[in-house]
């Protein structure tokens, strides 16, 4: 097993370089004048762009499996103006095309016109999420806190991902670097405390094929 399947996360510097952070963070801004809300930003062509050189990396490549594609992609920004804080949780919701009646799915919503559900474990082990940061995140910025290795345990209850966060880690991150992490690997973030920005693009990659008769609202 190697360190990322061990702790659910890796931390990779300089995927992009500053040029192209300033560059992408241009591209959003205009997205932002068109684009109704910040979760369905796979349909821009700049973020199709960017998933396909994520897939291209020689050192992200390896840990994404061949044949994986990017379904989701949603635009984070933490400052003065825009500032929240997340409890602990795992991420288990998935963007599908259509609503199907089986008793594995559950928990069906609809988020900026896009319909999810709660995908059943069997799924979301095999997600794997790509933060890509725009900017520098240190400790004032809110920056997320994971439990290593918790991603291993299944569906986590309420009351025991409380207790895990003894063992949680402040995930500080340059700008341009990618965050990996499993979906199922808990995971919180505290308010900005600091005047800086914190904009991350959140990258969803699964594999194509989906059972029970669900399918992906998009796929690039």
């Amino acid at each position: 097993m190697n360190a990322f399947e061990r702790d659910g996360f890796a931390l990779v510097s300089a995927v992009l370089n500053p040029a192209e952070c300033r560059a992408i963070a241009g591209q959003i801004e205009k997205m932002r004048c068109t684009t109704v809300g910040t979760r369905r930003f796979l349909s821009q062509d700049g973020c199709r762009s960017l998933s396909a050189k994520i897939r291209q990396n020689p050192v992200l490549s390896p840990l994404i499996p061949a044949g994986m594609v990017a379904v989701q992609c949603t635009f984070f920004e933490k400052s003065a103006s825009r500032n929240w804080l997340v409890a602990v949780h795992q991420d288990l919701s998935i963007p599908v095309a259509e609503r199907i009646e089986h008793p594995a799915l559950q928990g069906w919503s609809v988020k900026e016109g896009q319909l999810y559900v709660q995908a059943p474990v069997e799924i979301l082990q095999q997600l794997i999420a790509v933060r890509i940061h725009l900017d520098p995140c240190g400790a004032d910025d809110g920056p997320l806190r994971l439990v290593p290795g918790s991603h291993l345990q299944g569906l986590v209850t309420a009351e025991d991902a409380v207790l895990a966060r003894q063992q949680e880690i402040v995930c500080a991150a340059e700008s341009g670097s990618a965050l990996l992490m499993r979906p199922l690997l808990l995971h919180s973030s505290s308010k900005s405390s600091g005047k800086s920005q914190r904009r991350v693009l959140h990258f969803l990659f699964a594999p194509i094929a989906l059972p029970l008769g669900l399918r992906w609202s998009d796929t690039v």
